[in-house]
């Protein structure tokens, strides 16, 4: 099978483990980059059997009109909570998906949201792959002060401020907690300077592997405003450490706590007193059988 998927990273490339893992799975797999900087792409001449998005925007619109260049098949990847996004986006994404030959969305979350729209083309959940086996192998050595670990992009759509309300509240309840922030981004300068205002224990160990920090959480913390998967949360589950969350990508088919923003402090509050135990209730798929599925759902 000959691929061509339109990306927006410039990092997807040979080298990269995501682009090397669905490379070894189809004969060629040619990557076209397409951004505000780089509009108007050279469309490679070769035959594919499938052109393939990673969204179903913008980027959608593009793989679409080259699909239809190239007179070959269209499919469509979904990552993103479609309704999160603002009415030109999801009125693009409408457009797109409904010209579709073939659709993979990252959680049955989405895959309902799309069957409200009465898609067509058929839809394979497909999440991104998760190599779990270090997380599991993982033993829990929590850190003597009761340790609230938050991990992911210091972006608005992370809403890694909101953290810092909640560990406000979690203090004013008595209940000395730590945070730790782990990750970076553009918002980092107004974390350090709200954490120091409101004279939270909160620590910034910056962009590191969560490996060597889900142990010491007795909690993992998710604020984000919308997730596609929410891949932190499946590892933290996976080694056993409770998340509490909103209800936002797969987090409440993976096991997490569940609890409206506006309560996360009362969730927060609850499981670092009663310490429940977590697990993992959704199935991940070992490589080959992600490779297998992967590939079906280009077809």
């Amino acid at each position: 099978m000959r691929v061509l998927m339109i990306t927006g990273d410039k990092s997807f490339k040979k080298g990269h483990p995501r682009f090397d893992l669905q490379a070894s799975a189809v004969d060629t797999l040619e990557v076209l980059y397409w951004g505000l900087d780089a509009p108007f792409p050279h469309i490679p001449k070769s035959h594919f059997d499938v052109v393939t998005t990673q969204d179903p925007f913008f980027r959608g619109v593009v793989a679409w009109i080259i699909a239809r260049i190239l007179k070959t098949r269209l499919n469509v990847q979904v990552h993103a909570d479609i309704e999160k996004q603002n009415a030109l986006k999801y009125f693009l994404a409408r457009i797109v998906l409904l010209h579709a030959d073939s659709i993979r969305v990252v959680s049955e979350r989405v895959k309902n949201q799309l069957e409200k729209i009465k898609i067509h083309a058929p839809i394979t959940v497909l999440p991104i792959y998760l190599d779990l086996e270090p997380f599991k192998a993982l033993t829990r050595a929590p850190d003597t002060q009761p340790t609230v670990l938050w991990i992911g992009r210091f972006e608005d759509e992370k809403d890694p401020l909101f953290a810092l309300n909640v560990l406000k509240q979690v203090h004013q309840k008595g209940i000395d907690a730590k945070l730790i922030m782990l990750g970076s981004g553009s918002l980092e300068g107004k974390l350090r300077t709200k954490a120091k205002a409101y004279a939270l224990p909160v620590e910034f160990p910056g962009w590191q592997s969560p490996v060597g920090y889900i142990p010491r959480a007795h909690v993992v913390l998710s604020t984000s405003r919308a997730e596609s998967w929410g891949a932190s949360i499946i590892e933290a589950l996976a080694s056993g450490v409770p998340v509490v969350a909103p209800d936002v990508g797969s987090a409440r088919e993976a096991g997490a706590i569940i609890a409206p923003k506006r309560e996360l402090s009362v969730a927060l509050i609850k499981t670092l007193t009663e310490k429940p135990t977590a697990t993992l209730t959704l199935a991940v798929l070992a490589k080959d059988e992600w490779l297998h599925t992967w590939k079906q759902s280009l077809i």
